[in-house]
């Protein structure tokens, strides 16, 4: 999204604020942009940083071609940090780093933008950090938080930004942009269950890795029914040999909470719900095995998984757990 009206289809309120302040030349100095993923909270960053380093501005929107446009979209400008967690958080020693940055005038001008992503994975002295960032603030400095969940943010840094609440995105509409883009009516049922961001949803539409692990899946619950004895096998020697990155896992688990979901759909008959189409014939069979309340306390069980993961449990941990709950 290059202009703050491509900004305005998706998030209209977020937009306008902020066209109001610029045209008002009211930029703030911090913003917490809160929205779930795939509601535009980097293209909203990247373009104000753009708004703020461009050469030659028409009205509220940067022209994208000069050589400031170009390095902000590229991530090499140098007046422009983009803060990511290492690991599972943001540390003390990255905004430390950051600070070292600060103390010395832009390179291409006077003015600096930070971006801080996962914001709400500050740890307690990265964000006091940054508070002290907030709490003195300097003219031609701009902090961007984004987050998923603000509520995690000291509430004394929320108290310094400008925050924009990103509404979610219209399902209905999402799902007919991946139709326009060529994706199946079965397969955009189901990536736009797993991502609200276009591009990300045509990419695993077409990735071989992300279809391979739908099959899984499935086989991951015929397994629970047919070959319960032999599930601990499967798990070491299939699941954890394709899902083995942490947010691999992670989207394994997603797709396996939407798997049972589906039995639970079918049990109550919401078939219009159900994303594993092409799985409908073991449907039937899956939901004879697992009876409505035991399906409710999986779904539980998943989320109790994932969680985990986030806690930096070990893998094959989560997976045996999540294993050993299911078969109670």
């Amino acid at each position: 999204m290059k202009t703050w009206s491509e900004i305005a289809d998706i998030q209209p309120l977020a937009s306008k604020i902020m066209t109001n302040s610029i045209q008002k030349n009211r930029i703030s100095h911090a913003y917490l942009i809160h929205g779930e993923r795939g509601t535009g909270k980097e293209a909203i960053a990247r373009l104000l940083a753009k708004v703020l380093f461009c050469e030659n501005r028409i009205d509220v929107n940067p022209c994208g071609n000069c050589l400031a446009c170009k390095r902000i979209d590229s991530g090499n400008h140098p007046d422009v940090h983009w803060i990511e967690p290492d690991g599972l958080s943001i540390k003390k020693e990255q905004i430390d780093q950051l600070q070292k940055e600060f103390k010395y005038s832009g390179v291409e001008s006077s003015r600096k933008v930070y971006v801080i992503k996962d914001a709400d994975t500050l740890t307690t002295n990265a964000a006091n950090r940054i508070l002290k960032f907030l709490e003195e603030p300097s003219l031609d400095t701009t902090a961007i938080m984004l987050t998923e969940n603000s509520q995690s943010i000291l509430s004394t840094i929320r108290s310094r930004c400008q925050i924009l609440d990103l509404r979610p995105l219209n399902p209905m509409q999402f799902h007919k942009q991946l139709l326009e883009a060529g994706v199946s009516e079965d397969n955009a049922a189901l990536v736009g269950a797993i991502t609200n961001n276009l591009d990300e949803a045509i990419a695993l539409n077409a990735d071989e890795w992300f279809a391979q692990a739908r099959k899984l899946v499935v086989q991951l619950i015929e397994m629970f029914i047919v070959k319960p004895e032999e599930v601990y096998l499967y798990i070491h020697n299939q699941w954890l040999v394709h899902f083995k990155e942490r947010d691999q896992l992670d989207q394994g688990l997603d797709l396996l909470l939407l798997a049972f979901k589906d039995i639970l759909y079918f049990h109550l008959e919401y078939q219009s719900l159900i994303l594993y189409r092409k799985q409908d014939s073991g449907l039937e069979k899956a939901a004879l095995y697992f009876p409505k309340m035991k399906l409710l306390t999986i779904l539980e069980n998943i989320l109790q998984a994932k969680r985990k993961l986030k806690q930096n449990v070990h893998p094959s941990l989560v997976m045996e757990q999540l294993t050993l709950h299911i078969q109670r």
